[in-house]
């Protein structure tokens, strides 16, 4: 199935992504990430993540770690959002701490690089990897149908069951 048509839940978006819920509840609430796919209309719904939007919430929180500001970290964001979230996984962000880059050459790369300022990159397809990998063991939902998906959890035989039975 094409990930485009699965969505993932809350809870499944921040264990791919190494987040907590608080800060994704945040980041959707400020508009930093929000669900491409379903937001939440008030009590009771539920938000639904795409694929990049889980590659993004792991981006964002890697930038965090690195020590990042939220103010920075959302200028890189609209950058993405602005190009369509296009070609992520060809694409190496650097940053210097203050300032995030979009490099999608080892030309650029080295150029940043020769500027002589500590510079730390985050090779987006590596994360993009990563998430798959993640999501592979996670439970999705099929965006038309609203179907749980189970992953390659072989431990997750009751869901298998659940499913089979509807």
């Amino acid at each position: 199935m094409a990930s485009e048509e699965i969505g993932y839940r809350g809870p499944t978006a921040c264990a791919a992504a190494g987040i907590t819920y608080r800060q994704l509840d945040y980041w959707a609430r400020t508009g930093l990430v929000e669900p491409s796919v379903r937001p939440a209309y008030g009590s009771g719904t539920q938000r639904l993540y795409s694929f990049r939007d889980v590659v993004v919430l792991k981006i964002v929180k890697r930038f965090l770690d690195t020590g990042v500001s939220l103010q920075n970290i959302r200028t890189a964001v609209q950058h993405l959002r602005e190009r369509g979230f296009r070609d992520l996984e060809r694409m190496t962000l650097m940053s210097d701490g203050a300032t995030v880059y979009e490099c999608t050459s080892p030309d650029e790369v080295h150029a940043l690089l020769q500027g002589g300022q500590g510079i730390f990159g985050i090779a987006v397809g590596v994360v993009w990897r990563d998430v798959e990998s993640a999501l592979s063991q996670l439970h999705g939902e099929r965006i038309d149908t609203g179907e749980t998906l189970v992953g390659n959890n072989p431990a997750d035989e009751l869901a298998r069951r659940r499913n089979r039975a509807v």
